[in-house]
C-alpha cells in the first residue's frame, strides 16, 4: 500500500512497522556489510570532499589509499553514485570507537567518521542523507515523484525486535532525518497520514 504526501510516495509499512536501532547488539554492522557504498548525490560528494581533512585521521589506512586512488565515490554496477568501499564491502568512512548507550559502554562499534566529527563539533555536516534515513531507501521515479521504501535486511533483526519491544514505528524512529530531508510540514502530514491509515492496512 502507498501513501502520497505532496510529491513523495511512502510505502505504508514505513508507517506501520516498528524499528529502533540496537547499537549494543549490531554494533553498526550496516556500515561494513553489503556489496556497494552508500548512495550519495553530487552535492554530497562536494561536502564529503570539503570535510575530508576533518575525518581522515579516523579512516583506516586501506580506506585512505582507496580514496587517494579512486576518490570518495564511484558509480556502482547499476550506475548509481555511492561512497567508495574497501575490500568490496566496508564504507571508506567507517571508523571504530566505544559508544556510551544508557549506562553501558559498547566497545568497538562501527561509526561514520563524518557523524563522529559532527557530534564532536568539528564539522557542520552530519553524513549522507541515505545513511541517516536507513532502512528507508529513496528512489526517483520516471514520473519525477520520489518513492520511499522500507529496505528489510537480516542484519537489522535486532532493530526490528527492539522497535517492537518499545512500540516505535519506523517513521517515528527516523523523525529527525525525515525532517532533515523533507521538512517539518511534510513530516507533520506524514504523521497525520499514519493516524488515518485504514485498519486493514495495519
Amino acid at each position: 500500500m502507498i501513501v502520497q504526501i505532496d510529491n513523495v510516495l511512502v510505502s505504508s509499512d514505513i508507517l506501520t512497522e516498528c524499528f529502533c536501532c540496537d547499537l549494543a547488539k549490531c554494533k553498526g554492522v550496516c556500515c561494513i556489510e553489503g556489496d556497494a557504498g552508500a548512495p550519495v548525490t553530487l552535492d554530497e560528494v562536494a561536502l564529503i570532499e570539503d570535510n575530508l581533512d576533518a575525518v581522515r585521521q579516523d579512516m583506516s589506512v586501506p580506506a585512505q589509499l582507496v580514496v587517494e586512488a579512486q576518490g570518495v565515490a564511484y558509480n556502482d554496477q547499476e550506475g548509481d553514485l555511492v561512497t567508495s568501499i574497501v575490500n568490496g564491502k566496508d564504507c571508506v568512512f567507517t571508523c571504530y570507537d566505544n559508544v556510551e548507550i544508557a549506562d553501558e559502554t559498547v566497545k568497538n562499534c562501527c561509526l561514520c567518521a563524518f557523524e563522529k566529527a559532527f557530534r564532536c563539533g568539528k564539522i557542520k555536516w552530519q553524513k549522507p542523507i541515505s545513511c541517516a534515513l536507513y532502512p528507508i531507501r529513496e528512489d526517483t521515479l520516471s514520473n519525477g515523484l520520489t518513492a520511499l521504501a522500507y529496505h528489510r535486511w537480516h542484519v537489522c533483526k535486532d532493530a526490528v525486535n527492539k522497535g517492537k519491544e518499545l512500540n516505535i514505528p519506523l517513521y517515528q524512529f527516523l523523525k529527525a532525518p525525515l525532517i532533515r530531508r523533507f521538512g517539518e510540514e511534510w513530516y507533520d502530514a506524514l504523521c497525520q497520514a499514519a493516524e488515518n491509515l485504514p485498519d486493514d492496512w495495519r
